[in-house]
């Protein structure tokens, strides 16, 4: 399989949920393409070895610990890729976690609260620091992930989709608001994706994948690096003109 290639020589990108993944997978191809990279994940040690394995092979890469349900933490680790590289051109706000399905009229408040306050709290924050980079260059990229979930319901889902929409809804603000100021926002959504996230749901979730599996057109899982093409596509001169999309990246699940 042959991939566009793109020259982020001299670019700096960041992406968040970088340990394993959708995550790693961007930060990898980042790195491929010229990119110096800012990983950044709650998992120290894996996003400190990942980042590790970028520098072996020749690339410039530094990992980061940050939760980004913490907005002090989102600030600091803009601030260290900006102390450590220079710049900020583009970033890939990937960090989210799932919560076991429930019953809409049985799902508790503090799933609901940590769902939100990853998955969509932790891209506004995120969000917010990386745009306060970029509006001082005038420059930048940014794309927010999403998910199938951000676009369609399911049953038992509710509060992991309601912060997949969320993620929507605030990409497309701020894209309204930061495209005249040369800084394009969109996100990303991916459809079943083979990630260690998805390989715990395979498990514990069986009955509920196969339905899944059912609505995948294109017939089997999509690869991290599939979702690491289409951020990579987003964040270069050839997406000029794109600005505040959702997305779908999921073999056609969405289109029915």
């Amino acid at each position: 399989m042959t991939n566009p290639t793109y020259d982020f020589d001299n670019q700096v990108a960041l992406v968040t949920g970088a340990a394993s993944g959708m995550g790693l997978a961007t930060a990898r191809a980042f790195a491929e393409a010229g990119a110096s990279v800012v990983l950044a994940d709650i998992d120290q040690a894996s996003v400190e070895n990942a980042a590790k394995e970028l520098t072996a092979a020749g690339h410039q890469a530094i990992g980061v610990a940050c939760d980004v349900t913490d907005e002090d933490q989102a600030a600091a680790m803009v601030d260290r890729a900006v102390a450590t590289f220079g710049h900020l051109d583009m970033a890939f706000n990937n960090a989210g976690i799932q919560v076991p399905p429930s019953d809409a009229a049985d799902e508790s408040g503090e799933n609901f609260d940590r769902v939100n306050a990853v998955n969509l709290r932790g891209v506004w924050a995120a969000q917010k620091h990386e745009l306060r980079q970029m509006r001082t260059q005038g420059s930048g990229a940014i794309v927010n992930c999403s998910s199938l979930g951000g676009l369609v319901g399911l049953p038992e889902r509710a509060a992991y989709h309601a912060s997949k929409h969320g993620v929507i809804g605030l990409t497309k603000s701020a894209a309204v608001e930061y495209a005249p100021k040369g800084i394009r926002i969109n996100a990303v959504c991916p459809g079943v994706i083979h990630t260690p996230m998805v390989a715990d749901m395979l498990e514990g979730q069986a009955e509920a994948m196969a339905e899944i599996m059912k609505q995948q057109p294109i017939g089997r899982l999509g690869r991290a690096d599939e979702i690491a093409s289409a951020v990579l596509w987003l964040c270069s001169p050839a997406a000029s003109l794109v600005v505040g999309v959702a997305l779908p990246v999921d073999g056609g699940y969405t289109t029915h």
